[in-house]
């Protein structure tokens, strides 16, 4: 004998299934292909992405590697030319695509903003001035391009050193497991 209650002729009847309305899946906020597309016109797809420093110093080191070659000296500066174009291309497809694991919850909010951080802007001044004091005749670039080598190893002597204190930081953040525990391990 059954303890559940019995329909017409004597079969049991189930019970009325629960109804979950199944929603969308959100929406990225950026697209990582018209990023990419709008990105070739050097600064476009940075525009794009929301990060207006960063699309000033991509499209005005395009347009000085450009200078450059014409005024300048041709090797260094028409080496940059493709360069800052394809890593433009590259950086936008990229950003767009962190962007929007960022938004959609796969990674967490990084603490300090590197996308915007106060190196584009510095680095658009000094691009800016070098641009304007030879173009005022107070510092020819044109004497300098025997040394252009001296920047390669500068950018990668910084790039080396900043990787390798990355590595020796032990102190690695992470988002609390659980809702006793703080940010900093302990428990409440």
């Amino acid at each position: 004998m059954s303890t559940s209650p019995a329909g017409p002729e004597g079969v049991p009847t189930l019970p009325h299934p629960v109804v979950v309305p199944v929603l969308p899946a959100p929406k990225p906020p950026k697209n990582p292909w018209l990023a990419l597309a709008l990105s070739l016109f050097p600064g476009l797809g940075q525009g794009y992405n929301g990060q207006p420093a960063k699309a000033f110093v991509f499209f005005f080191a395009w347009v000085a590697s450009i200078y450059g070659a014409a005024e300048v000296s041709p090797f260094p500066f028409a080496f940059l030319i493709p360069f800052v174009y394809f890593y433009n291309l590259v950086d936008a497809f990229r950003s767009a695509s962190a962007i929007n694991t960022r938004v959609l919850g796969g990674l967490p909010e990084p603490e300090e903003e590197t996308f915007e951080s106060p190196l584009w802007g510095g680095g658009l001044v000094a691009l800016g001035l070098l641009l304007l004091l030879n173009n005022l005749g107070w510092f020819r670039l044109a004497d300098f391009s025997r040394y252009w080598p001296i920047i390669l190893v500068v950018a990668g002597a910084v790039i080396l050193y900043t990787s390798i204190q990355r590595r020796r930081d032990p102190a690695v953040r992470r988002p609390p497991e659980t809702s006793s525990e703080t940010r900093d391990g302990g428990v409440l």
